[in-house]
């Protein structure tokens, strides 16, 4: 069985919207399109290329997809290279065109195909594409959340864990990796267990840490 990896940019407060420049997403008055410009380093770029490296195909939302059907037929550098090659899967409620090589349209039941992926694949990411993203952590399909954390809270814009995410716990599968910039790498797999809860005063800290920390106001 395959993995389904989940690649997202994202603000300290979770805002994954338009990252990339203006005209990207501008849905709901967004305002900061392009936030993600400023804090690129080579960190960044050395690993997201190496992501993309690895994938044997490419499951996008609509939006996405036109963006990069836009954009990487018309470069051969080495991302371009695998993205231009790789299957593409569209997940959408419309009748999109898909005129970039190798693009097909998920059929109307997303969850159910992108469990057939798995059995196709052996290494599916999927890139930016929020509103995928909340379909697929409601469903708990996904193997791998790689986020791209950057220092800086918007306060506003599409949400990683929008309303209707299932609780879910999570286990981080590699060491953090921090760029100059300031911006974190965090990959995590899902546990399949749910979320428990304890009681800090009941023994499960030292009498030194609940008086210094818990509760403190």
């Amino acid at each position: 069985m395959g993995l389904i990896q989940i690649d997202l940019f994202t603000t300290l407060d979770g805002v994954a919207q338009a990252p990339g420049g203006p005209g990207e997403d501008p849905e709901n008055g967004f305002a900061f399109e392009g936030w993600q410009a400023p804090l690129f380093d080579e960190v960044v770029g050395e690993r997201v290329t190496a992501g993309i490296a690895e994938l044997d195909a490419l499951l996008l939302g609509r939006k996405t997809y036109d963006i990069f059907a836009a954009y990487w037929p018309h470069h051969d550098d080495e991302i371009g290279q695998v993205l231009n090659t790789v299957p593409k899967y569209v997940a959408s409620r419309g009748k999109p065109a898909l005129e970039w090589n190798n693009s097909t349209q998920l059929g109307p039941d997303v969850a159910r195909a992108v469990r057939d992926l798995r059995d196709r694949h052996e290494n599916v990411h999927v890139i930016g594409s929020v509103n995928l993203v909340q379909t697929l952590l409601s469903e708990g399909l996904f193997d791998r959340l790689n986020l791209w954390v950057f220092p800086l809270v918007l306060g506003a814009g599409k949400n990683v864990f929008g309303d209707g995410v299932v609780p879910a716990g999570l286990s981080l599968v590699e060491p953090a990796l921090t760029t100059p910039r300031g911006a974190v790498l965090l990959s995590y797999a899902p546990t399949g267990e749910t979320p428990t809860t304890g009681d800090m005063t009941n023994g499960e800290m030292t009498n030194d840490a609940m008086t210094t920390g818990a509760g403190a106001e």
